[in-house]
């Protein structure tokens, strides 16, 4: 079976170092935490608590397809680098269930509320976007190998809202696709959509075209007392190895992108030098 053909069907076996009494325990018990505060934050929020939320709760969101060319453009640098790319589950190794072999790429940008500097080299315009989201946590560009199916699954805590911008779109992209609860979406080109991704979703790129958007997730809008809940608990979050791995599996990505960068400045330079 080629990678881009690997679905949720064949499940992936859980890696050995995931399985550890205390990383185990955790989950397990991180996950009883978030339902348990998933009510309170629903009440909170000052958006509507809803699969997907309206773009006008997001003015700022204009930003986005005003300049989505642009972001495109710099997308596709960073694509020039395809091979340095990191799949999903090398920068998290918890997401090994949904990201398979190269099938789902990842070019972070802003992790945890910190700008990459290495890996916002090639993207300026688009990290001085970003920078403008009202408590943004992370972005990335998002890379979808042809084929691919990413598995139904739900986020971490409702205090988090993703957001989705179509930047490189498969010609049919009708069968290219997320479900979000029972509403499901068509990346278009240049549209943007915001989205909670507590609700089960899914996605499908059912064609022979690459599928590159960019993600996004920052704070949902909310009334103090769910602001200082949320700020709360991804501090704890960051003392869990499930903020230290990604964290060090980012630096690592850096370093090797970085590597390729300069390796390939130093190729044009030959390639310029009349002497050469």
């Amino acid at each position: 079976m080629s990678d881009a053909l690997e679905t949720a069907e064949t499940k992936p076996e859980k890696p050995a170092h995931l399985k550890k009494g205390r990383r185990a325990w955790v989950k397990r018990n991180g996950k009883k935490l978030v339902r348990t505060i998933a009510g309170y934050q629903s009440k909170q929020s000052i958006v509507p608590d809803t699969p997907k939320i309206d773009n006008s709760h997001f003015p700022w969101l204009k930003d986005f397809t005003d300049n989505w060319e642009t972001i495109r453009d710099e997308a596709e640098a960073v694509l020039a680098f395809r091979d340095e790319i990191p799949s999903f589950h090398e920068i998290s190794p918890d997401q090994y269930r949904l990201s398979t072999a190269k099938n789902w790429k990842t070019h972070v940008l802003f992790g945890f509320g910190q700008r990459l500097e290495t890996n916002t080299e090639l993207t300026p315009k688009t990290a001085d976007i970003l920078e403008r989201v009202p408590n943004l946590q992370t972005a990335m560009f998002s890379i979808l190998a042809p084929g691919y199916h990413i598995p139904a699954h739900k986020g971490v805590t409702k205090g988090i809202l993703r957001s989705h911008l179509g930047l490189i779109i498969p010609k049919d992209r009708q069968k290219c696709r997320i479900r979000v609860d029972d509403t499901i979406t068509a990346w278009e080109e240049g549209e943007i959509f915001v989205f909670d991704d507590t609700y089960e979703h899914e996605v499908w790129n059912e064609t022979d075209e690459e599928r590159v958007i960019l993600l996004f997730d920052f704070d949902r809008p909310m009334k103090l007392g769910g602001r200082l809940l949320n700020k709360t608990f991804l501090q704890i979050m960051k003392l869990t190895a499930f903020y230290q791995d990604p964290k060090k599996n980012l630096a690592s990505a850096e370093e090797k992108m970085e590597a390729a960068i300069r390796q390939a400045d130093a190729n044009m330079e030959a390639m310029s030098d009349p002497a050469g």
